[in-house]
């Protein structure tokens, strides 16, 4: 058993686990009490899933995107292999029903394959896992509470024996624990924009409540507006603006993109200005099991007016596989004339070049995915 996650006790079926005390010291005055709660599950929870099912079992999408989703909605998801795990944590000690927020059923790139009741007592230091249940028994069995848009399912249909989840996994991997979601509209950029500048005021407790669910789930299903609304609660100014990253350096509260300057080759300058360092951005993804680069690079300096983006292997000479793709958005997601590159074959890179206006926004992707990845809206 691995020492940094101890079982207090097991009483009966349930999982005890202790709240290491790193994660409960470094959390002195939290400002967010529900982002308190859900930091002490996470901080107990995972890491005996990682003990106990898989090392590689991680948060979803990423530890840096959890701040967004804590302010806006109770639980956290993990990965485990190909299976999403929902932590859903409350002080409540009743476990007479599990209540489950309808942004983890009901947004279909949130929803999980198992939920888990968490009971977190942050004075005795602990959390008890009391049971858990599938998305397809909260959409079968599950009533929807329109009052506060959670799915609560009844105890008579949750497996309180902890012990079954481990044998679920190991034995019955064909088991369907998912069923069908409707997918959500799609929300024009005007609406999306009006959307955040409303919610966006932190005198809204609970900003999902004063809206359609619709509206709602679409709005923080774009993992690029989830945070600039996340980031409009707290006060904070623009975190993505690449031509502010260029000239400043990256953003402290974005992970993941780095500045780099590219030193010319002087012997094959034909002027001064192609002897003046090129400064691009980079970040490192991993897809498939190999890393690549993502490369954004502003031509037409002084006066930039178009973009490269490029994906490139991290291995100099390795290639990008037949199929990848790598395609650039609107920021609601619309396609645009020559928006994609295609590896019909195996090839050294995949780029596209794109004009844009100042203030203009755009969101990439690759197919396939990386791990853990999250849209974002890239400012330019």
């Amino acid at each position: 058993m691995n020492i940094n996650t101890p079982i207090l006790n097991c009483v009966f079926t349930d999982i005890i686990l202790a709240i290491p005390e790193t994660i409960q010291s470094a959390i002195h005055s939290p400002n967010n009490y529900q982002a308190y709660i859900n930091q002490l599950c996470l901080g107990a929870v995972l890491p005996w899933l990682q003990s106990d099912f898989t090392p590689q079992a991680q948060v979803w999408p990423n530890t840096t995107a959890l701040p967004s989703f804590s302010e806006l909605v109770n639980g956290t998801a993990i990965t485990v292999d190909a299976v999403r795990f929902i932590l859903v944590p409350s002080e409540n000690i009743d476990c007479s029903e599990l209540r489950v927020p309808q942004e983890w059923v009901d947004i279909p790139t949130w929803a999980g394959d198992y939920y888990l009741g968490v009971q977190v007592e942050p004075d005795d230091g602990y959390v008890r896992v009391w049971g858990y249940c599938t998305h397809q028994q909260l959409k079968t069995k599950g009533n929807y509470q329109p009052s506060d848009r959670t799915y609560a399912l009844e105890q008579d249909y949750i497996i309180t024996d902890m012990s079954v989840l481990g044998v679920a996994r190991e034995f019955c991997s064909d088991e369907i624990t998912r069923t069908a979601i409707i997918d959500l509209p799609t929300i024009p950029q005007a609406q999306a924009e009006n959307l955040i500048t409303r919610l966006g005021n932190p005198a809204i407790i609970n900003p999902g409540l004063t809206v359609p669910f619709p509206l709602w789930g679409g709005l923080i299903g774009h993992g690029g507006w989830r945070q600039r609304l996340y980031e409009q609660r707290l006060g904070l100014p623009e975190q993505r603006s690449v031509t502010q990253w260029l000239n400043s350096g990256v953003s402290e509260m974005v992970v993941g993109w780095e500045k780099i300057n590219l030193q010319p080759n002087r012997a094959g300058a034909r002027n001064i200005t192609e002897n003046q360092p090129r400064v691009t951005l980079s970040r490192q993804l991993a897809i498939a099991g190999q890393l690549y680069e993502l490369v954004i690079t502003p031509q037409g300096q002084p006066h930039i007016t178009h973009w490269r983006f490029e994906l490139r292997h991290t291995i100099i000479g390795a290639g990008i596989p037949g199929g990848f793709k790598l395609r650039l958005l609107t920021e609601d997601l619309q396609p645009f004339p020559n928006n994609e590159d295609i590896a019909t074959t195996a090839v050294e890179q995949l780029y596209i070049e794109v004009a844009l206006e100042p203030g203009e926004g755009i969101v990439w992707e690759t197919e396939p995915h990386p791990d853990n990845y999250d849209r974002e809206i890239l400012k330019f």
